[in-house]
């Protein structure tokens, strides 16, 4: 699934081409993708995008008169083509655009979304959501008071939308790797200080992984066709059984909240 960096790859690779555009239709070739497209779409066509938001794993186009909300779901993409293209498989929705292009929503398992925040609302999918990890309200404070009393794995509370938004799977193993925590560790017996080396873990790597144009894990694509390279720079994730590129101790495996998790029995404590 499209995580933080892959989202945020999309967003601004989009927002050059979609940003004070018109929207001339709105084109949609089935009713539906994990939930049915309600009527108020239509509010779309005639406005102009004013700005192009990223919040979690959501993409907000925002107009005066509210803002299409789009999640990419398992493996959505989208991509900016020219209105006679002719659509591909999977290519379910077109937002058309007054340059003669449109923003092209393909989702082949159809997991996807395409939803309706009303101006001045916030959609009940946005309304229980953490700070965002790029932003002022995450810190290892934060993580540090949440956790107390907290029982769970540490990887598990910390891919919690609501204690902080858009930490997946691929990301908090690696942050967990890079702060030298065990992810087993229950949350709650984690100490400020190493919350505080957490959060600047988390913080760094899902920066750097924006930089590289996030990680390609099976469908991903940025919105002008090319992969993401932070794959490349893995330290645990998809490793299990492989030598730790630290310390050379051979990687296990575990399962955490029905989550494959790879991490180093040496590296982490």
């Amino acid at each position: 699934m499209p995580e933080l960096p892959e989202v945020e790859t999309t967003r601004r690779g989009i927002e050059p081409h979609v940003l004070h555009r018109r929207v001339q239709g709105l084109t949609l070739r089935r009713a539906d993708l994990r939930w049915p497209f309600p009527e108020t779409l239509q509010q779309l066509v005639g406005e102009r995008i004013t700005a192009v938001e990223r919040r979690a794993k959501y993409l907000l186009l925002h107009t005066r008169r509210g803002a299409a909300l789009l999640h990419l779901g398992m493996s959505g993409s989208l991509r900016i083509v020219d209105t006679a293209l002719p659509p591909r498989l999977h290519d379910h929705v077109d937002i058309v655009l007054d340059d003669g292009r449109a923003l092209r929503f393909n989702d082949p398992r159809r997991f996807g979304a395409l939803l309706w925040q009303a101006a001045g609302e916030v959609h009940p999918l946005l309304q229980a959501l953490g700070p965002e990890p790029l932003g002022p309200g995450f810190s290892g404070e934060h993580l540090f008071a949440l956790s107390r009393g907290k029982r769970s794995t540490v990887k598990v509370f910390l891919m919690d939308q609501a204690v902080v938004v858009g930490v997946g799977n691929i990301y908090a193993a690696e942050s967990l790797f890079r702060a030298g925590i065990d992810p087993r560790r229950e949350a709650g017996r984690v100490s400020r200080v190493r919350y505080g080396g957490l959060a600047d873990a988390v913080r760094d790597i899902l920066a750097h992984a924006i930089t590289r144009g996030g990680t390609t894990l099976r469908d991903f694509l940025n919105p002008q066709g090319e992969p993401g390279y932070f794959e490349q720079e893995l330290q645990v994730y998809g490793r299990e059984g492989l030598p730790c590129r630290v310390c050379g101790t051979t990687l296990r495996h575990v399962t955490l909240g029905q989550r494959a998790t790879v991490w180093c029995p040496r590296c982490q404590r």
